[in-house]
């Protein structure tokens, strides 16, 4: 395996993500990729009762027809703050470890944060964090659209390609979900669930979905 890796951003990634943050020595975040909607890169995925639910974050229209990521600025339409607190809530309420969390995670969604790649950076910041996971994040100067010496799942980590597929060095470990006896377990959600359920053990779910390869 390669030592450096490069990301796309994303809001709230998934545990796939997160494994290739504990699994390099250097993480290179893209900022000036050109924004594409229906990605991680404003979209997270979380257990609700009746099974998994995406959160999306509106983003302003941008008067370019390419917007780079790095200047893409959040909506406030829809009261979409108010919408996933409030999913967040009716999701992970029961879960083991949402009070410990709740207060400081809530004051992401008092803050009105101007740009979609800030706000997500903060956010996986606060959470290697809580996990105690230490990535060394590079953030990129500009855009290659094909890199030497690193790993590439700018595009791979997506909601619309399966990991079982496009990432043979990823296979989710099941661990503990609020709606686990209705739902079964579903894999590779947000970080978000991972944290909520597993609290510092999320860290030992990281390493342990990872595959080693002979």
């Amino acid at each position: 395996m390669k030592k450096e890796v490069i990301l796309s951003s994303a809001y709230l990634a998934p545990v796939e993500y997160y494994t290739k943050l504990f699994a390099y020595d250097t993480v290179h975040i893209e900022q000036f990729d050109h924004y594409m909607k229906q990605t991680y890169r404003n979209r997270s995925t979380i257990a609700s009762a009746d099974g998994s639910l995406s959160l999306t974050i509106p983003t302003e229209k941008s008067d370019d027809l390419k917007c780079l990521m790095k200047d893409v600025r959040i909506s406030d339409h829809g009261n979409w703050r108010h919408v996933h607190w409030n999913a967040f809530v009716a999701a992970y309420k029961q879960s083991p470890f949402f009070d410990y969390y709740a207060d400081e995670f809530h004051r992401f969604y008092e803050h009105r944060y101007e740009f979609l790649f800030d706000f997500n950076m903060e956010l996986c910041n606060w959470i290697c964090e809580q996990i105690d996971l230490h990535p060394s994040f590079v953030m990129t100067k500009d855009y290659v659209a094909n890199v030497e010496d690193m790993d590439d799942f700018r595009e791979l980590i997506h909601p619309k390609k399966a990991y079982v597929q496009c990432d043979s060095d990823f296979l989710p470990k099941p661990y503990y979900q609020v709606f686990d006896q209705k739902n079964n377990f579903l894999p590779n959600l947000s970080i978000i669930d991972l944290l909520f359920n597993m609290g510092p053990e999320s860290l030992l779910v990281l390493r342990d979905s990872i595959v080693k390869h002979e």
